[in-house]
C-alpha cells in the first residue's frame, strides 16, 4: 500500500512540473498575484527563503530505504505549516511547525510496522523585516511528546536554540539552518534527548520556474556512542514553481545517500518529495 502511494506521489509531482505551468501568472513584490506576465522569480525565491514574510504549507514525504536491522522501508510525511507574524515595524516572527506522520517498520523479528503521529517540533524565528544582504533569524525550538505510540517518539519534552542564515543572489540561494534539542521532562524510563540538526541548502534558479536544489539534513545524536552518532547525507534534485489557477505551488523531488549513518538504524538512502502551497498576501484580490 505505502509503496503504491509513494509511486503515485512521485508521479503526480513530476507530472505537475511539466503539465500545469501552461498557466502563466505572476507575483508582484507587494504580494499580489496577477495574470498575463511571467515574472515569478521573486515568489520562487521567497519559497526558498525560510524567513520570508509569506504563509506557506509544505507537505514533505521522506521515504527511507534500507532502514533498521532488517533493511526495511520507513516513511515519514512531514506536515510543515509556516506562518509569519509582524511583531512591530522592524521585526517579524516566523513560526515553523513540523508534524510527522510515521510508518515505522519492525525492529525485531515478528514485530509489525506501526503508523501514527510522531513528536511535533515548533520553531520560533525572530528576524528583521529589512535584513539587508544577509537574511537571518533565531529563536527557540520546542519538542512536544505527541507521538501516538512509544515506537514513534521520545516521550520527552524538549527545547533548545535554533537559527538560520542565508543569502539570496540573482541565481543562487544558499544558507544553513541549525538547531539542538535537549529533553528536560517526560518519561523517566526513556532515554534522554540531546540531538543536533544542521541543514545546509543550495538552490540554483533556472528559467521557467525550474531550479536545482540540495538540502540534506545532517543530524548528530550526542547520547549515542561516537561510532553511531552521525547521519550525513549527500544529494539533491530538481524543483519547479508552478501555478494552479492563482495558487502558487512549489514542487520538488530530491534524493540523498547517507555517506555516514548509525549501524543497523539509519537508512541507506532517502527519496524526498514535497508539495509546498504558497499564500501571498492579497493573492485573491
Amino acid at each position: 500500500m505505502f509503496k503504491r502511494i509513494r509511486i503515485l506521489i512521485v508521479f503526480l509531482i513530476i507530472a505537475c512540473m511539466f503539465v500545469l505551468p501552461g498557466l502563466t501568472l505572476a507575483y508582484k513584490g507587494d504580494g499580489v498575484v496577477e495574470s498575463g506576465e511571467n515574472t515569478d522569480e521573486e515568489l520562487r525565491k521567497a519559497s526558498q527563503n525560510p524567513m520570508a514574510d509569506l504563509i506557506s504549507f509544505p507537505i514533505q514525504n521522506n521515504t527511507n530505504f534500507k532502514y533498521g536491522p532488517f533493511e526495511k522501508t520507513q516513511n515519514i510525511t512531514n506536515i510543515q505549516p509556516v506562518i509569519p507574524f509582524s511583531l512591530n515595524e522592524e521585526w517579524n516572527l516566523i513560526t515553523r511547525t513540523i508534524m510527522p506522520l510515521i510508518n515505522q517498520p519492525g525492529f525485531v523479528s515478528g514485530q509489525d510496522s506501526k503508523f501514527g503521529l510522531g513528536d511535533i517540533n515548533l520553531a520560533l524565528f525572530v528576524g528583521p523585516k529589512e535584513p539587508g544582504e544577509v537574511i537571518w533569524g533565531a529563536g527557540p525550538i520546542f519538542m512536544l511528546p505527541t507521538a501516538t505510540d512509544d515506537r514513534l517518539g521520545s516521550k520527552k519534552w524538549g527545547a533548545g536554540p535554533a537559527a538560520v542564515v542565508l543569502k539570496m543572489g540573482k541565481l543562487w540561494v544558499y544558507g544553513v539552518l541549525a538547531q539542538n534539542i535537549w529533553s528536560f521532562a517526560g518519561d523517566s524510563d526513556r532515554a534522554d534527548v540531546n540531538q543536533m540538526l544542521v541543514q545546509y541548502f543550495v538552490n540554483y534558479n533556472l528559467p521557467d520556474g525550474w531550479y536545482l536544489s540540495s538540502a540534506p539534513v545532517i543530524t548528530a545524536n550526542w547520547e549515542a556512542d561516537s561510532d553511531n552518532r552521525w547521519t550525513v547525507p549527500f544529494g539533491g534534485g530538481i524543483g519547479r514553481l508552478i501555478f494552479l489557477g492563482k495558487l502558487p505551488l512549489n514542487l520538488q523531488v530530491t534524493a540523498f545517500y547517507n555517506v555516514v549513518k548509525p549501524d543497523d538504524i539509519g537508512p541507506r538512502w532517502t527519496l524526498r518529495c514535497q508539495i509546498q502551497t504558497l499564500l501571498p498576501k492579497n493573492m485573491f484580490q
